[in-house]
């Protein structure tokens, strides 16, 4: 079998018309004699393709209560990867666990539903799976307008309001599951329900000492007829939080300014004097002065809130407020009680004074225009009599006594008179 080329099958394998069966076993004993032909031949029947089998179903299967993905395992699988499409956030992507069928994801909200994937391989065939995830209920059941504020870094309220679709016998339910790093801590109802009508619509938190930075907030409802769908929604601390007013608010002024001094309001979050932004509110009650009768100077947060406000004196009655504010963003806290300041007794006093005089001047004019009046009237009513002349009293005292001639009667001068002359006849 010299020239036979590696990989040929001699001519002794060809058939030559003789019994199959001796033929057959001929040929395999010529290719079992031949280096190298049995291992040729195995592997060439390996390689041959197969019948197509089905592609394995992995099963999918989500629990949205603790975000955990799981599928059915199969042999020869490789580790899989994990996809959550969401609507708002994207894609987010997680390995699955070692020598397990899960994925666990980091929590989002879910009431608006996302579509889970499973990616991986199975006997070297990749395999692909997914699962979309709705909100089970009827539209528009879910509770809305949800929102939640911290106050006076003690306690917290939440609010929320039915569903445009809600029936009319709904009950919702609050609750709160705390967001650490690394975990997630149980999961509780609202201690306190505020109720409005029968229904559930707020919830009142007397403590928050137990309160993390991050809280996971689901609101279920149930109804006789219909079924409800769920809200749920995370926040934060800083997002909830209404930051009380300044305290200890003084004022200290000398002959050209004022010195105003507050310090940092007290928070549930973490937050450094950087974080915070300050309004002043200056209300002047003299409304005369240059600086009118309100003003808002906003002022950021130091290691030593103090602000130095231009007042020369006189000064009159002032009165000062003060609120803060998250400076990365948020809504102003509650003015503070306003504190006094001012000399409000002087100018009081100097008021006064002006009130006296003008009072003191109208009684004395009315009083001497009074006494004119009745002195003018009295000459009036009361002319002076005329005396008779007397011609026996000396030169010196003649002057004094009044001449009938001179004095008039109650006729005017320019009035005729009659004169009869009366004649003694002897």
């Amino acid at each position: 079998m010299d020239g036979l080329d590696a990989g040929q099958v001699p001519v002794l394998c060809a058939p030559s018309g003789g019994p199959e069966s001796l033929l057959l076993a001929v040929c395999v004993l010529v290719v079992s004699a031949l280096p190298g032909q049995s291992s040729l031949v195995t592997q060439e029947l390996t390689d041959a393709p197969s019948p197509s089998s089905p592609t394995p179903r992995l099963d999918l299967e989500f629990d949205p209560r603790t975000m955990t993905l799981r599928w059915s395992c199969q042999e020869n699988a490789t580790r899989a990867t994990c996809r959550l499409s969401h609507r708002e956030m994207g894609d987010i992507k997680v390995n699955a666990e070692a020598e397990s069928c899960q994925c666990t994801f980091t929590r989002v909200a879910l009431h608006g539903g996302a579509t889970l994937k499973v990616s991986t391989t199975v006997d070297g065939a990749p395999v692909q799976e997914a699962l979309p995830f709705s909100n089970p209920g009827a539209q528009g059941t879910a509770a809305r307008n949800f929102s939640c504020a911290i106050y006076s870094a003690a306690f917290m309220n939440c609010t929320w309001a039915p569903g445009p679709a809600a029936p009319s016998d709904v009950q919702y339910s609050l609750y709160m599951r705390q967001l650490k790093a690394n975990s997630e801590s149980n999961e509780t109802e609202c201690p306190h329900y505020i109720p409005d009508s029968g229904t559930h619509r707020g919830c009142h938190l007397r403590d928050i000492s137990r309160l993390k930075y991050r809280t996971f907030f689901l609101v279920n409802g149930t109804s006789r007829g219909t079924e409800i769908q769920f809200f749920d929604l995370i926040l934060s601390t800083r997002e909830m939080e209404q930051i009380s007013p300044p305290d200890n608010i003084s004022v200290q002024c000398n002959a050209s300014h004022c010195v105003l001094q507050w310090n940092q309001p007290r928070t549930k979050t973490y937050l450094t004097y950087l974080d915070f932004q300050y309004q002043l509110g200056i209300r002047t009650q003299n409304t005369e002065r240059a600086r009118g009768d309100n003003s808002v100077i906003n002022v950021s947060g130091e290691v030593h809130n103090l602000y130095h406000l231009p007042s020369p004196e006189p000064r009159g009655p002032h009165s000062l407020r003060i609120r803060a504010a998250d400076s990365r963003g948020g809504p102003w806290g509650h003015w503070s009680r306003p504190v006094e300041f001012g000399s409000r007794g002087q100018e009081g006093g100097l008021l006064h004074v002006y009130l006296l005089v003008v009072l003191g001047t109208l009684v004395c004019a009315l009083v001497l225009g009074f006494l004119l009046n009745r002195s003018h009237g009295l000459r009036r009513l009361f002319p002076p009599i005329p005396q008779v002349k007397d011609k026996v009293t000396p030169n010196d005292q003649v002057d004094q006594q009044m001449d009938w001639a001179h004095v008039t009667t109650g006729a005017g001068k320019d009035d005729l008179e009659d004169v009869l002359t009366v004649q003694e006849v002897n």
